[in-house]
């Protein structure tokens, strides 16, 4: 399993973006996938997560309101779309595959992307 994000960019507090994470290698609509991100210095977070019928969506409480996850089972990809974006949201985003939606650590498989750098500036 391959996973490409794309979207990161550099902004001002307030503004939106929307990351893309393409997947390819497997069977895309067989995975759950998810959003981490990782700050300068601090550990990876969870972000949020998406059913793989895209039913189900879980966000970390940060995250509630102001980003929204989806997928398109098609275009084998999944977004997230990032809003009134503040500074602390700086940080590297990662999408992965996961086994189920959810926060919960049992759900990673170990499938990350590479990563892409969200600035946000005030």
């Amino acid at each position: 399993v391959q996973l490409v994000e794309s979207g990161g960019g550099f902004v001002q507090t307030g503004d939106s973006l929307r990351l893309s994470c393409a997947f390819a290698g497997g069977t895309f609509s067989s995975y759950a996938m998810a959003w981490f991100r990782q700050a300068e210095g601090k550990e990876r977070e969870f972000v949020s997560s998406i059913s793989v019928s895209g039913a189900t969506t879980y966000y970390a409480d940060f995250a509630k309101g102001r980003f929204t996850i989806s997928r398109d089972n098609a275009k084998n990809t999944v977004y997230l779309q990032l809003s009134s974006l503040k500074p602390k949201d700086t940080a590297v985003y990662y999408c992965a595959a996961a086994r189920f939606c959810g926060s919960d650590p049992k759900a990673n498989l170990g499938l990350w992307g590479q990563g892409t750098l969200v600035t946000v500036s005030s």
